[in-house]
């Protein structure tokens, strides 16, 4: 398990930070939800909006263009109907005076007047660029005049289509496919008209050869004169032969000579509108067109002016293109703007987070410092009470013992209630002490993952049976340096609150994680500690109560049932012991107490068999006792009961005197050998004068003697000091049976040994 990290800040940026409380209250938690939504419904906006425009854009311009194609096809068609029409109503004219020419003569009349007849014709048709020929044909379709020779060739039509149909009356025939003409010798198409005798029988036709190549030429000057374009301009029969047609597709040299029979422009013929636009996909131009057409007035012909939709697709791109670019370069910033914004908004929202988890425990922590420091106050107050008290308890129990020994007949209740009310004063004594930081702390290294659960049932019974124990302690968590005793008290005064919580029944969490207060900052904690937490689902305290929960004394609950010193009791230990308490709690929202312990930098010592009981037959005697106590009445006590024991007691009140007592045994031992007076020192600690008894023993074992020295004490800073001289340390106040088992065993020890520590020379 890695352990946590809190990085405290320093005083200066914690009245920094409050100020800027005060200044700028926090953004509550919720508005980084809406901010966050408002920058996402930004972000998709920024990407749908300019996606809608685009496309409807893109649509608007798509129809548009299709529309201005449609019109420019529509217009152009118009003209090249226009010009169509001019030419075959020229044409007719034409056939019509070539028709009045040849009026009243029959075949051999006209090669008769072939010469004639010949200039006549060229005079009419070599003024038109379109015309390439002006042909008379007779009955059996022989020729029998032309404007391009002198004399007629002998050339007959009788098998060819148009001189069939129009023999036959077929208006389409009027207007034929190309050809390669007989007379003309080039690629035209004929108009012609049936010429008939006096009596109306057929007697042969007029035609006229027209060059497809000056409709070419017409076609490509509307064009523009760009071989390159992609309009197309066609000149169709009404069955879909093509008699004109530019451009031509160079990919395609032999191109259809007839629109696709099943294509919508040749059902449009086939239907014989008039007019109209086709979307169509064109065999002979290889894509898709838009096609308008027009019939040249009462003439089998068409004309046709088709639109490519490559070209409008490529337009329509390249416009799509620079809107892309001019709408979504500004929005791919104004993206990564959001998108950086967004970031900035969960840094944000994970500082806030860290800053509000920091702070909390913060407040706790320096909420449980300034606690400690105002309890360290009211500790040297309680602290000589508890003292004065422990004197009072000593001189109680020394002479309630004294009463047993000597044997008081019929007072056996009287004396077992005085026993009672001396181990409750005791134990409150011992709470008094506890909060006040003077009782002793007897520290070891204590690993929760193997002494919780032997705790558990003292917990469950602490909590009663509505209340369910739930405990999370993960297999890596540090062993901590603590007493064990008080971390049980602890853990109990707490479990009683949490009980007293929940009258209706809960839940109680005990969880334990690393934890690591960093040295760089000004603050109570540094270095890695065991966070225990002890949760509870109760109904939680108020501002006001939270903010007194460790105060000696303060207590909510009714009369006999709390003393106040549950709470205290918790956070003294956890500071003594090097730590801190800290307590979180909200009305119906549960409390949280975490007790911050440090780590034990050795490993917890395995299970020690127990050792075997010291031999008590027999009672010591003849122990030459120091006793040294400040307190008459208590050294009264404790002298008449050791006397009781068997033991000689020589009694002084002051260290000072005691240590003088010495001087003069050892100034005498050295002059005669006289040995030392005394087999053990009996010393309270916290006497007045110059020295203590903690410095009295220093001052006994300075003398190079093995004498044994026993200190009695209630503080707990003096029990610190004691721990490091070689001597037995009693805590106040002390059962004397305790006292009287420890005189045994050093009784016990002597006996073994068979020295006497008062003979023993310095020399």
């Amino acid at each position: 398990m890695t352990p946590d990290r809190f990085d405290p800040p320093s005083a200066n940026r914690l009245a920094a930070s409050r100020q800027n409380e005060a200044m700028f209250p926090a953004v509550p938690e919720q508005n980084f939800h809406v901010r966050r939504m408002t920058l996402i419904a930004l972000l998709i906006a920024a990407i749908v909006l300019p996606c809608v425009y685009v496309a409807i854009m893109a649509l608007s311009d798509w129809r548009s263009r299709v529309a201005d194609a449609t019109d420019l096809t529509l217009r152009t068609v118009r003209v090249a109907d226009e010009h169509a029409l001019k030419v075959f109503d020229m044409n007719e004219t034409l056939d019509a005076r070539v028709v009045d020419l040849t009026e009243g003569l029959d075949d051999d009349g006209i090669r008769a007047r072939e010469a004639a007849i010949h200039e006549k014709l060229r005079t009419m048709g070599g003024g038109y660029p379109q015309v390439a020929a002006v042909s008379i044909f007779g009955r059996d379709g022989s020729l029998l005049a032309t404007s391009r020779f002198y004399p007629s060739p002998a050339i007959s039509i009788g098998e060819r289509d148009d001189f069939v149909g129009i023999r036959g009356g077929k208006d389409l025939d009027h207007v034929s496919k190309v050809m390669t003409g007989h007379v003309a010798g080039e690629q035209v198409f004929n108009t012609g008209v049936a010429r008939r005798d006096a009596d109306g029988a057929f007697a042969g036709v007029v035609s006229v050869a027209l060059r497809p190549s000056y409709f070419d030429a017409f076609y490509r000057e509307l064009l523009g004169g760009n071989d390159i374009t992609p309009i197309t301009m066609s000149l169709v029969r009404t069955d879909g032969a093509i008699l004109a047609r530019y451009p031509r597709n160079p990919r395609n040299p032999r191109e259809p000579a007839a629109v696709a029979p099943h294509s919508p422009f040749a059902e449009a013929l086939a239907q014989g509108r008039r007019a109209g636009v086709v979307k169509m996909h064109s065999d002979l131009d290889g894509d898709d067109m838009i096609v308008a057409f027009r019939r040249v007035g009462s003439y089998p012909v068409y004309v046709s002016c088709g639109y490519r939709t490559s070209a409008i697709w490529a337009g329509w791109y390249r416009h799509l293109s620079v809107l892309i670019l001019s709408i979504f370069t500004p929005s791919i910033a104004l993206w990564c703007v959001i998108w950086l914004s967004l970031r900035r908004l969960g840094a944000e929202q994970e500082a806030w987070e860290r800053w509000q988890a920091e702070a909390s425990m913060r407040r706790s922590i320096e909420s449980a410092y300034r606690q400690s420091r105002k309890m360290e106050a009211l500790g040297t107050l309680v602290g000589s009470v508890a003292h004065d008290f422990n004197n009072l308890l000593m001189i109680l129990s020394s002479n309630v013992q004294i009463a047993r020994r000597r044997g008081t007949p019929g007072l056996d209740r009287e004396l077992s209630a005085m026993e009672r009310a001396l181990k409750s004063g005791q134990s409150l004594t011992r709470q008094l002490l506890g909060v006040a930081r003077k009782q002793p702390l007897r520290n070891e290294t204590l690993s929760l993952e193997r002494w919780l659960p032997a705790c558990r049932e003292l917990l469950r019974a602490s909590l009663g049976a509505k209340v369910s124990l739930v405990i999370d302690i993960g297999a890596e968590v540090w062993p901590m340096h603590v007493d064990v005793a008080e971390l049980e008290l602890a853990l109990i005064n707490v479990a009683v609150n949490a009980r007293d919580a929940m009258p209706n029944g809960g839940r109680f969490t005990v969880r334990a994680a690393n934890i690591h207060f960093r040295r760089d900052d000004d603050f109570p904690l540094s270095g890695e500690f065991v966070q225990l937490s002890l949760e509870d689902t109760g109904i939680g305290m108020a501002p006001d109560v939270l903010a007194r929960a460790f105060e000696p004394l303060y207590t909510t609950k009714s009369q006999g049932m709390g003393t106040g010193l549950g709470l205290p009791q918790v956070f003294a230990f956890c500071e003594r012991s090097g730590g801190l308490a800290a307590i979180d709690s909200a009305v119906g929202a549960g409390t949280s107490v975490r007790l911050y312990l440090p780590r034990a930098t050795d490993e917890p010592a395995a299970d020690a068999p127990p050792e075997a009981n010291v031999d008590e037959s027999g009672a010591p005697q003849g122990l030459r006792i120091l006793l040294v106590e400040d307190n008459e009445e208590v050294a009264a006590g404790t002298e008449a009961l050791l006397q009781m024991m068997g033991h000689q007691i020589t009694c002084v009140f002051n260290a000072d005197t005691a240590l003088h007592l010495f001087d003069d045994a050892h100034a005498r031992r050295a002059r005669t050998g006289e040995p030392l007076p005394f087999d053990l020192v009996l010393s309270d600690i916290h006497m007045p004068g110059k020295m203590n008894g903690i410095d009295l023993a220093e001052a006994v074992q300075a003398f190079d003697t093995q004498l044994p020295v026993i200190l009695v004490t209630g503080y707990a800073e003096e029990l610190d000091r004691a721990r490091h001289v070689d001597v037995r340390v009693l805590s106040k106040p002390f059962d004397i049976g305790l006292l009287e088992q420890l005189l045994r065993t050093i009784q016990h020890d002597l006996t073994q040994t068979g020295t006497d520590p008062a003979a023993q020379s310095t020399d």
